[in-house]
């Protein structure tokens, strides 16, 4: 049973470095007019009241975004990738107070034209009916309650052959780590096109390094990781939780790796963690 709810962690650091990414990917795909398509395969609501319970509860969103809407309108050392993502927030948010926030689905939505497309999944009973309120009256959106990882084979390739496909599950389910890499190369052979963009925690236990390993062992793509660990735990070091958040994009765009290190060590210094950021792996010719 599905317990995770992104309500409850909207606008965290891993939603700031994931997000500050994927607008990243989509701007670049949005320099063409050639249409494109998004897949989102664990969409959640859309988009978040911050003032809401779930926000509050766990009030990740001061770990986070908070941090950086305090920095300015738009800070002038700024780069693109942040740039971006702040006149994103400052149009979900039109006056001084941070109180909405735009998860990926409408994150997609504000770079889409007519003539793109946005496919959603989200399998949570709670979730995907607001997921589909959220979507309604727009006819460029489909939304799907599929498992994540089975929509993704069965979905791609889609029509538009332009597009990036964002794949956050919680791996609350361990197998995740091992069977996120094996589904995304199954759909890489079939969509060589496609962006892949895969998030995953750094937690204690470190196994987002078994998910790394199978995907330099199984895609045959060029892939760039790049991470923020967050500021050292206070508590207990042998207690659970967040580590760090990660982002592993197999076929990133040109430039892409350097605008996502400029943007990540700026990430970093506001939110007094650390950036990396490397090719885990160059496709073979």
């Amino acid at each position: 049973m599905l317990s995770y709810q992104h309500a409850y962690h909207a606008g965290g650091p891993a939603d700031v470095h994931k997000h500050v990414a994927l607008g990243l990917l989509l701007g670049h795909l949005a320099k063409k007019d050639k249409p494109f398509c998004v897949f989102d395969l664990y969409a959640g609501e859309g988009e978040y009241n911050l003032e809401a319970f779930a926000a509050q509860k766990t009030q990740d969103y001061a770990k986070g975004v908070s941090h950086i809407w305090n920095a300015g309108i738009v800070p002038r050392d700024a780069p693109d990738g942040v740039r971006t993502y702040l006149e994103l927030l400052r149009r979900f948010n039109p006056t001084a107070e941070l109180g909405r926030y735009p998860g990926s689905p409408a994150i997609a939505r504000d770079f889409m034209r007519d003539n793109d497309g946005l496919i959603l999944n989200e399998l949570h009973s709670t979730a995907f009916p607001e997921l589909g309120r959220w979507a309604r009256k727009d006819p460029r959106i489909t939304v799907h309650k599929r498992d994540g990882l089975e929509a993704l084979v069965g979905l791609t390739p889609p029509a538009i052959r332009r597009g990036v496909v964002l794949i956050d599950p919680s791996y609350e389910v361990k197998t995740e780590y091992t069977s996120v890499p094996e589904t995304v190369a199954k759909s890489v052979e079939k969509w060589r096109e496609g962006i892949f963009a895969i998030w995953y925690p750094i937690l204690k236990e470190e196994r987002h390094l078994s998910l790394l390993d199978g995907l330099t062992q199984q895609v045959n793509a060029d892939i760039f990781v790049c991470e923020l660990s967050l500021p050292a735990v206070k508590h207990d070091e042998k207690a659970p939780g967040l580590r760090g958040t990660g982002l592993a994009v197999i076929n990133p765009p040109w430039q892409f790796d350097d605008a996502m290190r400029d943007a990540g060590f700026w990430l970093a210094r506001q939110l007094q963690g650390r950036h990396t950021a490397k090719w885990l792996k160059r496709a073979e010719t």
